[in-house]
């Protein structure tokens, strides 16, 4: 049995909110510059050039990304061998998001109570905390600050089997379509298949943690995530919306079991400052 002290918990959490704010993943950085050189459109070339000037000063001078620094989204698959002392799981993990908002000064946006007493809570807090128990000894801690213009353009339709994989392909099209420039594109686009009505986003969203260019393992969505992503692009939004070739720099697909009378979809979509970070306690 390992033992891990939720101090040590939330320390971590305090320095992967801080970074994933202010530093763009590489991966995520080279496909903005990749992105460049593949955009056709002159005003397209210059967005993609203003984002990648944008995203190195952020680094540089470790200042946010952007403006919005997002509702604080924590995924944590902890080792069944691990022990936690010192405290509250759910407390060290908001502490830590508290500890980065305000002694980091980052932009706090979450409201509690939003119909009943709608105040700012003033530190970011309550973090959104997903859990998993896995085998092994070993806590692996992921950040998605994840901002709210994207996550207004994203999706959920329950379907019946009826609709297969083309009413899929064709609500995915349509909810990044009629997205068009609001979430900041050029975008990422989580897509979740199956489970259960609040199951599928969470893979959606869950998705948005892969690296750029990481197919999923199964060979048939990895096609199709090909596939669906130039669909994408071929709708012609172009970065901000403007007009051009890339609208999504990466498409992902993640599939869960479903009941037979069932074919829930989600979409989630993320704009261009698409940070996370992770560590492995």
């Amino acid at each position: 049995m390992k033992t891990i002290e939720l101090s040590e918990v939330t320390s971590k959490i305090k320095d992967i909110c801080l970074r994933a704010c202010m530093e763009l993943n590489d991966d995520v950085m080279n496909a903005l510059q990749g992105g460049q050189k593949e955009e056709e459109s002159p005003v397209g070339k210059a967005i993609f050039g203003q984002l990648i000037k944008n995203a190195q000063i952020a680094r540089k001078e470790s200042i946010p990304i952007c403006q919005d620094t997002g509702f604080t989204v924590i995924y944590m698959d902890i080792g069944q061998d691990v022990h936690f002392v010192g405290g509250s799981l759910k407390e060290a993990v908001d502490e830590g998001v508290r500890k980065a908002y305000t002694e980091g000064y980052l932009r706090k946006s979450i409201i509690r109570n939003p119909i009943s007493d709608p105040v700012n809570t003033k530190d970011n807090t309550p973090a959104i905390l997903h859990t998993e128990i896995v085998p092994g000894d070993k806590v692996k801690i992921s950040v998605l600050p994840k901002g709210g213009g994207a996550e207004n353009m994203s999706r959920i339709k329950m379907m019946p089997p009826s609709a297969g994989l083309k009413g899929i392909h064709e609500f995915v099209l349509e909810t990044v379509k009629s997205a068009s420039a609001n979430p900041c594109p050029p975008i990422i686009v989580g897509v979740g298949i199956g489970g259960t009505f609040d199951y599928v986003p969470y893979i959606a969203k869950k998705s948005l943690l892969r690296k750029i260019g990481q197919r999923n393992p199964n060979e048939k969505l990895a096609k199709l995530e090909v596939e669906w992503l130039a669909d994408v692009n071929n709708l012609g939004i172009g970065p901000s919306g403007l007009g051009g070739r890339i609208t999504a720099l990466e498409l992902f697909i993640e599939e869960f079991p479903r009941h037979i009378a069932t074919y829930p979809a989600a979409v989630n979509i993320q704009c261009h400052a698409a940070r996370s970070k992770t560590v492995t306690l």
